[in-house]
């Protein structure tokens, strides 16, 4: 049940990959970048139809890099969706940003992803320094993908024209060091509205998106959505409702690690996972009077978990202390989270 991980595909050495493809098919990977907590898992989610990323109220709930596969006739769109981009403190912090660089490096196009309501704050200054970085650094210097800017959350704004082209102007003149084209004659920057929560605007971004990817065939099945396997999905889910109930002190000090997933028979799963946090404070947190709060948590997960794995699911969850545990390298690498030894970032 958890062959759904799949080793990212040669074209070269798989040629059936183009059969039934039009002509003028284009396919790349888009990274899709901004601030933490500026709708950039709920796009994901609206652009593929159905939910491959977990979302929260709390900021920084994405970790780690999630391929998103949107198959279209005439074409394939990779999104990477990416950790917000941040001043990091510890080195959870630090991978997270690092995976945004790679995906940036890695990509075709970039999606940098903005709150029309709000102004540039330091955060987007953050996303300018790792670009500029990326551009300009001594080794291992990328030339900059197109790079659209979709502002978000037009459901919510209620400037006139006036305004929205003010908005707009805000953000464009922290990109006016670059180009005006891309080395292969692209606009280097473009411009799009849209609301990932609507839906507005998408089938515009979509197009643009198109327009800037490079002609070539799949790289995988059209009906495969997502690279994750089901252990990832199955950890994520029950991150997710965690941060939905517990209090703010706990979630960034969360992580979720599924120890057991055992097919029983053909109608039940058996699912056991642990939840770590920093501190012997947090973990009554957790768990909850008489272990409420850890019951919840299992409630909540139970019925997401059972439509994906497609039985019903045995489901026994358990609270552990790992200190410090963003901090040490050695436990953040058994959570897959192997961070490198030198952040190229980190010297902008």
């Amino acid at each position: 049940m958890e062959e759904l991980n799949v080793e990212h595909p040669d074209p070269l050495q798989n040629p059936g990959a183009e059969t039934g493809v039009p002509a003028d098919h284009r396919s790349g990977f888009i990274a899709v970048i901004g601030r933490p907590n500026v709708g950039k898992s709920t796009l994901l989610n609206r652009l593929l139809g159905q939910k491959v990323a977990i979302t929260s109220p709390k900021p920084q709930t994405t970790r780690d890099r999630i391929l998103g596969i949107l198959t279209t006739e005439d074409a394939q769109m990779l999104f990477l969706d990416t950790p917000g981009i941040h001043r990091p403190l510890h080195k959870l912090g630090e991978y997270m940003v690092q995976v945004a660089a790679d995906a940036i490096a890695d990509a075709d196009v970039v999606l940098w992803l903005v709150d029309i309501n709000m102004r540039p704050t330091e955060e987007e200054q953050a996303i300018i320094d790792l670009l500029r970085h990326l551009t300009t650094r001594k080794r291992k210097r990328i030339q900059l993908p197109p790079l659209i800017l979709g502002l978000n959350q037009i459901d919510r704004w209620h400037g006139d024209a006036e305004a929205t082209a003010a908005r707009v102007r805000e953000y464009t003149a922290l990109l006016d060091w670059l180009p005006e084209k891309t080395e292969d004659e692209q606009p280097a920057l473009q411009t799009v509205l849209l609301s990932a929560a609507t839906g507005a605007g998408i089938e515009a971004l979509l197009a643009l998106v198109r327009s800037l990817l490079p002609a070539g065939p799949r790289l995988y099945p059209e009906d495969q959505i997502t690279d994750m396997n089901l252990r990832h999905m199955v950890a994520e889910i029950i991150r997710e409702k965690a941060l939905l109930l517990l209090q703010d002190e706990v979630p960034h000090c969360l992580a979720v690690e599924v120890d057991e997933f055992v097919e029983r028979s053909e109608q039940l799963t058996y699912i056991s996972a642990v939840l770590y946090v920093e501190r012997e404070s947090q973990k009554p947190i957790v768990l909850g009077k008489g272990g409420s709060m850890i019951k919840r948590i299992g409630q909540m997960a139970r019925p997401e978990i059972e439509e994906l794995v497609g039985t019903k699911v045995y489901l026994e969850l358990w609270v552990k202390v790992w200190e410090r545990w963003r901090r040490r390298q050695n436990l953040l690498k058994q959570l897959g989270y192997a961070v490198q030894q030198r952040q190229p970032w980190r010297h902008a």
